[in-house]
């Protein structure tokens, strides 16, 4: 039996919040000043009404069900 008391054990302690902080200061500093993150939020949203427009109606169809069935957000949603 090891006694906790011995040398031979160190608590080791790790600051998760500081380092998720540090993670996320780091993380905007990438993305500079130019990021608009509206402005990306539209962006794909107008992708995703572009990516479903123009179907056919079996194309159309399968779209329906898969929204219906909650697997797509409904078109104006995304």
């Amino acid at each position: 039996m090891i006694d906790r008391n011995t040398s031979d054990h160190h608590i080791f302690a790790f600051d998760l919040a500081e380092h998720e902080t540090r993670r996320r200061t780091e993380v905007l500093a990438a993305l500079g000043d130019t990021w608009n993150p509206i402005e990306v939020m539209e962006a794909e949203a107008a992708a995703q009404r572009l990516l479903y427009s123009g179907l056919d109606a079996e194309q159309q169809a399968t779209y329906d069900m898969l929204v219906a069935a909650n697997v797509l957000p409904a078109s104006g949603q995304a």
